[in-house]
């Protein structure tokens, strides 16, 4: 049977029952390996294996047998420049990712450093003693004693309780304490297990013992951590590279096989023919490929490192550029899991805001109510105290005297004192309104319909009343039943929402975002905070037992136009990101608690924060907001669609250029019979116009300033969308203007006189400036991206036009005519974009036109 389903003394039975060796044994274990990991002499060896095993899982990755046969192809073939340069790109695509993922993981551990938890373990040596020990040290059948401001360090079975309260928001998320009892409880959820006390949680009000029934990984956080062991989604950028790359290696295959095809028909020797088609092959294939990506991932992560988030695997990033709906832990997330008086309601029935002159009155009364704050701490014992003396003056007339702290046995909190200037005694009364209204003496229906209007809207109402005392019964006045009581009138509390909380709301949805609030918190509270950080008033709520209820095909639909979901456990959390990624959403998650942990490892992007999140929900998490304004998630979605938009156009370069130069390869072969560009010369053309330019541009976000935020989604193309059609027609484009400018600059050396040297030089030249040209345009606001064209252009210059190297490379230094052709051949190639798109409309104009002029046949009889 359950725990909570147990009395005491059967739970201490059972537990009596229970070997105690397992428990001892795991615990020794876990302080051998601590003790171990604290050896400094094992430091560097740690460091080293983590960062190998950091690299070997970067290389991991589909394209990389790919490239790793290109290499093997390359040099067996002779090609050692394209073998080294495909080595070097694999090798500096791992060590990158690697390294980033490592620095990350360490950061993540950084964080939980020096949170060692301890617990006040009973000792039974005399009655009531404890000693306080490392909580990993408990096992089941241990009796610990917690207290106001204690964390409970394991799942417990209360067996004393002394007004005890708990805040079990990271667990379920429910924002008001949880009041506990001895008294066992059947067929109760988590939230409602009174009789328990769960590891995380923690001890606002009370003391109270226990006996310990799970540690570790057998607590209720510990299994909803558990439930967070799953394998994320594979990531979209690689999906699509590696979508591109089967469709571009046929491609360059076919190049190849036509360039050896023409060569042969052309009457060729065989083996000139073949390795005029090989050298097509592997000099076109886009070795930059995988590279692109994980560059510009990492330049995203330093640029978010810098506003406060940490990037624990770059990869996210383009998940988060796709997302389309953020979900929300309401608790602690968007709230300050902080009480604050919201309303207030007089004797009389009328409701006031905080800080209206006619609710003064009943404000200062409930701030009367409350007990001194500790002598030590100058804390409240209970939240509720807290936020009535927070929305509250300083009240000079009023003396205490005597004072009875809020119990959840006895529902409400009083107070003695005496006002000046006349000293008279008073006792005030806040508490439960079930509590305290039938102790007064005469309760309006407009002041109850008042209160219960404030309860349907999910605020937490209390009672405030008041009685003079005669001067000889102020002493004893606390210890007798409350009686003739005036009500003084109602307080309403809520949680309160964090400043940045409604701004990021309205940010999320002006980009196109979906945010939908996650909440343990009864409905009528769910709605009332919606509403408050910007959600529409007939705002969809629906809850987690609804949701367990219906099938799959169901919780989509109910899920396809909520936006708030009440009353939901950890694995309801977990179901509700699932049904919308199986409905086609791409889900962030963004929570603080252990009970957050499964559905943010089940999420498209999983986002913990460090500021007051826990480590279950940190250690789950994808991204990690380091500090305590969740405004920098706008600023993560601008980032990640920045990043699929800089991908795309570094991949334009990659294979558009490569397109290009196979076209106008196979172009030069048909006319001339021999390749126009040889081996050498296509790994230079890919060295200083397709790898570093489009390093360049992958980590320059697309308007050339890094805080700029890209377009919303129905402006510009967002996510997938900019590696769909849009990247398509980028590639499409910069084939035909490259082909375009090397043929020209080819046609022209023909046309002048010169050697066949002199004319390979200038299509060389017309294919590099072709390139850079449409880089720089596309860039030409990035300081970076046009130093490196400017850089590949001057090492272009200097290669041919210095002797030795120009003759390694097949080329000729050239003169002033040659360079006067290169330069009108970039010239035209730079204007094409303007003939471009007329162009491409007119194709499927003339097609009509010729379908429109096709004969037709008159059959007569």
């Amino acid at each position: 049977m359950p725990w909570h389903t147990l009395s005491p003394e059967e739970a201490l039975s059972r537990l009596a029952a229970m070997p105690r060796a397992v428990p001892t044994a795991l615990s020794a274990l876990r302080a051998g390996a601590a003790s171990t990991a604290r050896l400094p002499v094992l430091a560097p060896a740690r460091t080293a294996v983590g960062l190998c095993a950091a690299v070997r899982a970067e290389l991991d990755d589909p394209l990389t047998p790919v490239l790793a046969v290109g290499a093997a192809a390359a040099a067996i073939l002779g090609s050692t420049i394209d073998a080294l340069l495909v080595a070097g790109a694999l090798g500096m695509n791992a060590v990158a990712g690697g390294v980033q993922r490592w620095r990350a993981e360490r950061a993540l551990a950084g964080l939980s450093a020096g949170q060692r938890q301890t617990a006040r373990r009973v000792t039974g040596a005399r009655p009531g003693t404890t000693a306080v020990v490392d909580a990993a040290r408990l096992a089941p059948g241990d009796v610990v004693e917690v207290i106001t401001g204690d964390v409970v360090p394991a799942d417990a079975r209360l067996l004393e309780t002394a007004g005890l309260e708990v805040d079990e928001s990271a667990l379920t998320g429910e924002s008001l304490p949880a009041r506990k009892q001895v008294a066992a409880t059947f067929r109760a959820a988590v939230a409602d297990r009174s009789c328990m006390v769960y590891a995380g949680t923690s001890v606002v009000a009370g003391r109270g013992r226990a006996v310990v029934v799970n540690t570790g990984e057998q607590t209720q956080a510990g299994r909803a951590a558990s439930l967070a062991a799953r394998t994320p989604a594979p990531a979209g950028v690689q999906t699509r590279l590696q979508e591109l790359t089967r469709q571009v290696l046929p491609l360059t295959l076919a190049g190849g096989a036509a360039v050896t095809a023409l060569s042969l028909l052309r009457g060729r020797p065989v083996r000139e023919a073949v390795g005029g088609g090989v050298t097509v092959a592997v000099a076109a294939v886009p070795e930059g490929l995988p590279l692109v990506a994980t560059v510009a991932q990492l330049a995203a992560a330093r640029r978010l490192s810098r506003f406060g988030v940490l990037v624990r695997t770059p990869r996210t990033l383009e998940a988060l550029g796709r997302i389309d709906t953020v979900c929300f832990d309401k608790t602690g997330t968007l709230t300050e899991n902080r009480l604050r008086v919201l309303r207030l309601v007089t004797a009389g029935g009328a409701t006031h805001p905080v800080g209206a002159p006619a609710a003064a009155a009943v404000l200062r009364a409930a701030a009367r109510a409350c007990p001194r704050p500790d002598g030590a701490t100058g804390a409240q014992a209970h939240a509720t105290d807290e936020a009535v003396l927070a929305g509250a003056q300083d009240d000079a007339d009023w003396t205490q005297t005597d004072a009875q702290p809020f119990e959840a046995s006895r529902g409400y909190a009083a107070a003695v004192g005496r006002t000046a200037p006349d000293g008279a005694h008073l006792l005030l009364v806040k508490g439960a309104p079930e509590i305290v209204l039938p102790c007064c003496a005469h309760v309006s229906a407009d002041a109850e319909a008042g209160a219960q209007a404030l309860a349907d809207q999910g605020l937490r109402v209390l009672a405030v009343a008041r009685r003079p005392l005669p001067p000889g019964e102020a002493a004893d006045a606390l210890d007798k039943p409350l009686q003739g009581l005036e009500l003084v009138g109602f307080v309403a509390l809520a949680d309160t929402p964090r400043a940045d909380a409604a701004p990021l709301v309205a940010g999320l949805r002006r980009d196109g975002l979906r945010p939908v609030i996650l909440t343990g918190d009864h409905p009528r509270t769910a709605r009332a905070v919606a509403v408050a950080l910007g959600w529409p008033q007939d705002v969809t709520v629906v809850t987690g037992d609804r949701l367990s209820a219906a099938d799959r095909a169901g919780r989509a639909e109910l899920l396809r136009d909520c936006s708030v979901v009440a009353r939901v456990a950890p694995e309801q959390k977990l179901q509700v990101v699932e049904a919308l990624r199986e409905a086609g959403r791409v889900v962030a998650m963004v929570g603080d608690g252990a009970n957050d942990a499964a559905a943010i490892r089940a999420a498209d992007v999983g986002i913990g924060i460090e500021a007051y999140g826990s480590d279950a929900a940190r250690n789950a998490a994808d991204l990690v907001i380091t500090r305590a304004e969740l405004s920098v998630l706008v600023d993560a979605v601008a980032e990640g669609r920045a990043l699929w938009r800089s991908v795309a156009d570094a991949i334009s370069i990659l294979i558009g250029g490569n397109f290009g130069e196979v076209g106008f390869t196979v172009l030069g072969t048909l006319l001339d019979g021999v390749t126009p560009l040889s081996t050498r010369q296509l790994l230079l053309v890919n060295l200083l116009t397709d790898m570093f330019p489009a390093m360049a541009v992958a980590v320059t976000p697309q308007s050339g300033q890094p805080d700029e935020r890209p377009s919303p989604p129905g402006v510009a193309p967002a996510g997938t969308a900019a590696l769909g059609a849009p990247l398509t027609r980028q590639i499409r484009q910069r084939g035909l203007i490259t082909g375009f400018g090397a043929t020209i600059a080819w046609l022209i050396g023909r046309l002048t006189p010169g050697t066949v040297r002199r004319t390979g030089t200038m299509a060389l030249c017309g294919v590099v400036g072709a390139q850079l040209t449409q880089t720089v345009g596309g860039r030409h606001r990035s300081p970076l991206v046009l130093a490196t064209a400017a850089g590949s252009a001057l090492v272009l210059v200097g290669i041919v036009q210095t002797l030795v190297v120009s003759h390694f490379f097949g080329c000729t230094p050239l003169g002033p005519v040659a360079w006067t052709g290169v330069g009108a051949a970039i010239a035209a190639a730079a204007l094409s974009p303007w003939l471009l798109p007329p162009a491409e409309r007119l194709l499927p104009r003339l097609a009509r036109l010729g379908h429109g002029l096709r004969p037709t046949v008159r059959v007569t009889r």
